[in-house]
C-alpha cells in the first residue's frame, strides 16, 4: 500500500438533529471525531456548507487527509455530486460537491446517509464476507441500500432504497411523503411514540408504568424511553416493539421476493434493543417469505457499528473514490508512453485496454480481488 493510501479521510454524516464528523483511517478506525448541531432547514444552504468547512478546517488542522466523504440524509444524485432532495435541510438541487471542493481544496464525495452506513457494514461490521446485503434503518423513519454481488447499487438515478415508503398497508396510515399506509408508519421509532402516546392519552391501564415515566403527559413520551422500559419488562412496551417488529418481517420478506440477500442488516436507533425487536421481525419473516420451506433463508442481524456506521462507510468511499483517481491519473500516464500501432493507412492509434467497471452508479466492494466458489467477495484493504 502506498503511503499516500495510508493517509486517513474524514467521514461527515449529516441527520436531522447532529452532524457527526470523523477522521478514519484505511483500517475503518476513528482516531479524531467532532460534531455541530445541525443548521435548521430554514437556514440556506450557504450555513451548511460552513458548518462543512468548519469541520474539516477543524479536523484537517490536526490530520493529514486525502478528502473528505458526506453522507446526507435525502436523496444524491447517480454521480454522487448533488444532493437533490434533503428533508432536514435547505438543500434542492444543491451541487454540493463542486461547491464544498472549491472551498476546502479536497476531494469530497457525497452519497446518501445510508448507503454509507451499509458500506461500513459490509467492508467493517456485521455484513463483512456476505456479496448480497439490504440495510433497513429504522430511525425516525426507515432508510435503507443495496449491496448485489459484491456491489453498492444506487439506482438510475441515484435514490434507490427509499424502503420505507413501500406500501404494505392501502389506504392505511397517512405518511408524510402524501401517500397512505407506508411501511415507515408501521415500523419505525415515530411509530413507537405515537402509538405509546395513544395509549397514554386513552387511559389504558396497560400503559400505566408508560404513564407514570412521563408523569402523565403524552408529549413527553420517546422512543428510547418505550424501549428502555421495554428492557425492564414493562409489559406495555413490550407489545409496542413485537408489533413494530411484525411489520419489520412483513417488509422485509417483501424485500427478500425482490432482492434475494443473503443477509438483512438492522440499524438505526429502533434497532438498539436487539432481539427485543428482531426475535418477533424473524417469525414474521419466516411465515410470510414466499416460498418458505423451499428456499435458503436470509439471516437477520443487528448492525455492529452503531451510530458511527455513517462516516465510516462516507470517510471509506472517500477513501475509494480518491483511489480510483489515482488509478485513472496512472492509466493516462501509461497509454501516453505506450507504442503506437499502424493501421492499414498507416497512421498511428493509441493502444485501447478493457477496464472493468462496477456497472450502474453502483460501487464495487471489492472490484479486484478474486471471488470464493459460492460468489461471496473477499475483504481488502484498499
Amino acid at each position: 500500500m502506498s503511503r499516500l493510501a495510508l493517509r486517513p479521510t474524514i467521514g461527515i454524516d449529516i441527520g436531522g438533529t447532529k452532524v457527526a464528523a470523523g477522521v478514519v483511517d484505511p483500517e475503518g478506525t476513528i482516531i479524531d471525531r467532532t460534531r455541530r448541531e445541525t443548521p435548521s432547514k430554514n437556514k440556506s444552504a450557504r450555513v451548511v456548507e460552513d458548518t462543512i468547512a468548519d469541520i474539516v478546517g477543524e479536523l484537517g488542522a490536526r490530520h493529514h487527509v486525502l478528502g473528505v466523504g458526506i453522507g446526507a440524509a435525502g436523496f444524491v444524485d447517480g454521480t454522487q455530486s448533488s444532493v437533490l432532495f434533503a428533508p432536514h435541510l435547505a438543500w434542492r438541487n444543491e451541487p454540493l460537491r463542486d461547491a464544498l471542493q472549491r472551498r476546502i481544496g479536497l476531494p469530497v464525495v457525497v452519497d446518501n446517509d445510508a448507503n454509507a452506513a451499509l458500506w461500513a457494514e459490509c467492508r467493517f461490521g456485521a455484513a463483512q464476507g456476505e456479496s448480497h446485503v439490504v440495510c433497513v434503518n429504522l430511525g425516525t423513519g426507515i432508510g435503507g441500500a443495496v449491496v448485489l454481488d459484491g456491489v453498492l447499487h444506487r439506482g438510475r438515478f441515484g435514490v434507490a432504497g427509499e424502503f420505507g415508503h413501500m406500501v404494505v398497508v392501502p389506504g392505511g396510515h397517512r405518511c408524510e411523503c402524501g401517500n397512505r399506509g407506508c411501511w415507515e408508519q408501521y415500523a419505525s421509532g415515530n411509530v413507537l411514540v405515537r402509538e405509546a402516546r395513544e395509549l397514554v392519552a386513552n387511559g389504558s391501564p396497560v400503559a400505566y408504568r408508560i404513564a407514570e415515566t412521563c408523569e402523565g403527559d403524552p408529549s413527553r413520551i420517546t422512543g428510547p424511553m418505550v424501549s428502555a422500559l421495554a428492557a425492564q419488562g414493562d409489559p406495555a412496551a413490550l407489545e409496542l416493539l413485537e408489533d413494530i417488529g411484525h411489520w419489520l418481517g412483513v417488509g422485509l420478506a417483501n424485500l427478500a421476493a425482490a432482492f434475494d440477500p443473503g443477509l438483512f442488516v438492522i440499524g438505526g436507533g429502533v434497532s438498539d434493543v436487539g432481539d427485543l425487536l428482531l426475535d418477533p421481525a424473524r417469525t414474521t419473516f419466516r411465515r410470510t417469505l414466499t416460498g418458505r420451506g423451499f428456499r435458503p433463508e436470509a439471516g437477520v442481524v443487528r448492525a455492529s457499528l452503531g451510530n458511527d456506521a455513517g462516516l465510516i462507510g462516507a470517510a471509506d468511499l472517500a477513501r475509494r473514490s480518491s483511489s480510483r483517481r489515482r488509478d485513472r491519473a496512472k492509466l493516462v500516464t501509461t497509454r501516453l508512453l505506450l507504442p503506437r500501432r499502424r493501421d492499414v493507412a498507416g497512421n498511428g492509434t493509441p493502444v485501447r485496454r478493457a477496464r472493468r467497471t462496477a456497472g450502474g452508479t453502483g460501487t464495487a466492494i471489492d472490484p479486484v480481488a478474486p471471488r470464493r466458489a459460492n460468489g461471496t467477495w473477499r475483504r481488502s484493504v484498499p
